[in-house]
């Protein structure tokens, strides 16, 4: 039986953010000179993840190492405090509190994890017949109890937890078949390509959309009251994600004044047009709703299965239009790290040039 060991730590990490938010994006730096460490690992990472209970999240007792090549890269800012390792079982996220992780490791590099005293858990599980799996995750306690895991703060926990290998190529990624995409019911524990960075072909754009925003970030965002769901391309959103400025330019321009404000069957709180403001010279504001969409899911389809493409509004590609024959149906392949979310397939690509056209191979963007 798992137990959990209250740990109180001088390193005590700060509550974990699921959501995105700005992230340095500057040019490489040369990391600090490090003398690569090769460790043997006891698990593979499959095996560590299938010791997660979904009940509860497990403070690792046991001298557990694991080894992978990083498969991730936050240059562009669609990776937020975090990266991604794999090996040939699966890939999991390690949960680092701190931003420009691509300068300290860097994608191919191999990394070894010592689990002992760091936190398994996992994100976005939900329990019945419309749930299904989450992410397993490798971070440390989170002493708020509103997230099962939350990210290694202090360096020093960092270095002792983290240890630095030797570099290699970036992991080539393996070319799926929609019968290699996980169900519902699939982690990482059940299927080896979930958290692993892979290429999916074919992909067509079907025709919908999803941002989720707030009237308060400050207050509570499960608040009917506080939530603005924008699901349908209908509504006017043809790019990867949005920035701030984008934002703008969607509220202003009048499209969304027609969405309802609420949440699920909880419709009860206006439109987004009451709160839209004319001033005397004409300008238009909306002075009460946030002007942050943290992440935009577009959605695609490989054969029969839904994929949702998550993209960060901070991202360096946010903004960027979807191409116009894309929208009206051409075939794309996507390349990035394959996750789940309450039972449903996501997407991360790791920049815009993982997009290119099913049928040349040339990238969407020059």
């Amino acid at each position: 039986m798992k137990k959990i060991f209250a740990i109180i730590s001088a390193f005590a990490a700060l509550v974990a953010c699921e959501e995105w938010e700005p992230v340095f994006t500057g040019e490489y730096e040369p990391s600090e000179r490090y003398e690569a460490q090769q460790l043997t690992p006891t698990h593979t990472i499959q095996q560590l993840c299938k010791m997660y209970s979904t009940s509860e999240p497990w403070t690792i007792d046991q001298n557990i190492i694991i080894a992978g090549q990083v498969s991730t890269d936050d240059q562009t800012g669609n990776f937020y405090k975090s990266f991604y390792i794999q090996d040939e079982t699966a890939g999991i996220e390690i949960k680092i509190g701190r931003n420009s992780l691509h300068n300290e490791y860097q994608p191919g590099q191999w990394i070894y994890v010592k689990c002992l005293g760091l936190t398994l858990g996992m994100y976005g599980y939900k329990s019945g017949n419309y749930g299904g799996q989450g992410m397993v995750q490798l971070g440390y306690v989170d002493p708020s109890g509103s997230y099962e895991t939350s990210y290694l703060e202090s360096p020093l926990l960092v270095d002792a937890h983290i240890i630095k290998g030797a570099a290699a190529p970036v992991p080539e990624p393996e070319v799926l078949d929609e019968k290699d995409l996980p169900t519902s019911k699939q982690c990482q524990s059940q299927n080896r390509n979930v958290g692993r960075l892979v290429t999916l072909k074919g992909l067509k754009y079907a025709n919908e959309a999803f941002v989720l925003l707030y009237l308060d970030s400050q207050k509570d965002t499960k608040l009917s009251s506080n939530r603005i769901f924008v699901s349908d391309a209908a509504w006017g959103i043809t790019t990867w994600a949005m920035s701030k400025d984008r934002m703008k330019e969607y509220l202003h321009s009048g499209i969304w004044d027609e969405i309802n404000v609420g949440n699920a069957n909880d419709y009860n709180y206006g439109k987004v047009g009451d709160h839209r403001v004319v001033a005397t010279d004409g300008s238009v504001s909306y002075p009460d709703i946030q002007k942050s969409a943290y992440s935009v899911s577009q959605y695609f389809k490989m054969g029969q299965t839904e994929i949702q493409l998550r993209t960060s509004g901070y991202s360096k590609f946010s903004d960027l239009e979807m191409p116009a024959d894309v929208l009206a149906g051409r075939a794309v392949d996507m390349t990035g790290i394959l996750t789940m979310y309450q039972g449903s397939i996501q997407f991360v690509v790791n920049s815009q040039a993982d997009f290119v056209y099913s049928d040349t191979g040339e990238p969407l963007y020059k």
